[in-house]
């Protein structure tokens, strides 16, 4: 299955989805290419870890408010965040990646994936400069983004590994998702049999958060994505069929996983609906400039 995409401002995206034995962990593999709407995005934290091959000029990463952006020349790995964090764009840009599931990242780290919560690292400190810098070379010289994601996926099906619990994080991961994380937490350890303890050790290694953390990101994401912009809205209403406790306890999730207020979110979602109608990027990134 494959997805291609340019628009009026010549941005190129084309999206392949894999086979086995990668299709478990990955939801797609992409290629972006051009000149994107905005040179920064808020990118909301979702149960989605991320890999950019960058074949452009350096991009900037910028996590949580109270530090500044970093430069990555050769691209980045990030595993599930725990706050929103802003990716800043060259112009023009030109990258391959994956979109994984949440424990699909880990078959490709050399380390646990709770080492890269929040702290993004670079393809180099993932793979080693040398492989790095060849598989760059390798993927620049490709005569087209189909070549690239051909390349990209026989360097992932070389690179995968067996997981110590990844079996049983997959099965737990797949009933929080399948409920939009309103599965009582306590009841994931009963059903596989294993103590509370282990399945948050093994998650952490795995995702990088526990499963309370991982839930939550579920049924944030899944809230916010069903949200209407162009419509009024009721925000006690979208608390309340979240399941949240109170509409406070709902604003201070939504500024932790979004760094925007919900009016806020609302004005740049419409902002970018309105300014780039139907453009490959909108939906989750938010426009940050």
């Amino acid at each position: 299955m494959q997805m291609g995409f340019r628009d009026d401002v010549s941005v190129e995206y084309v999206s392949r989805v894999p086979g086995p034995p990668l299709a478990g962990l990955i939801d797609d593999r992409y290629y972006l290419e051009g000149a994107p709407p905005y040179s920064r995005f808020i990118l909301p934290a979702a149960p989605a870890p991320l890999l950019i091959v960058n074949l452009g000029a350096p991009f900037l990463i910028r996590v949580g408010t109270d530090v500044g952006a970093a430069e990555y020349t050769d691209g980045c790995a990030v595993t599930t965040p725990t706050r929103a964090w802003e990716f800043g764009y060259p112009t023009p840009t030109r990258s391959v990646g994956v979109h994984f599931r949440p424990w699909g990242l880990a078959p490709f780290l050399p380390m646990p994936a709770a080492e890269l919560c929040d702290r993004p690292a670079t393809v180099e400190q993932v793979w080693g400069q040398p492989a790095t810098a060849e598989l760059r070379h390798r993927l620049a010289s490709a005569d087209t983004a189909h070549e690239m994601l051909v390349l990209l996926e026989e360097e992932l099906v070389r690179r995968l590994r067996a997981v110590d619990g990844l079996d049983i994080v997959r099965h737990l991961s797949s009933a929080i998702a399948e409920t939009g994380g309103a599965v009582p937490i306590s009841d994931l350890g009963v059903a596989a049999r294993a103590s509370s303890t282990y399945v948050a050790k093994r998650f952490k290694e795995v995702i990088g958060v526990t499963p309370k953390r991982l839930a939550r990101s579920y049924r944030f994401t899944m809230t916010v994505l069903a949200i209407d912009v162009t419509a009024p809205i009721d925000w006690g209403d979208v608390a309340a069929r979240a399941g949240y406790f109170d509409q406070a306890h709902f604003v201070h999730e939504f500024h932790e996983f979004t760094g925007l207020t919900p009016t806020r979110y609302v004005e740049v979602r419409q902002r970018f609906q309105r300014e780039h109608p139907d453009h490959a990027l909108d939906g989750w990134p938010l426009p940050a400039d």
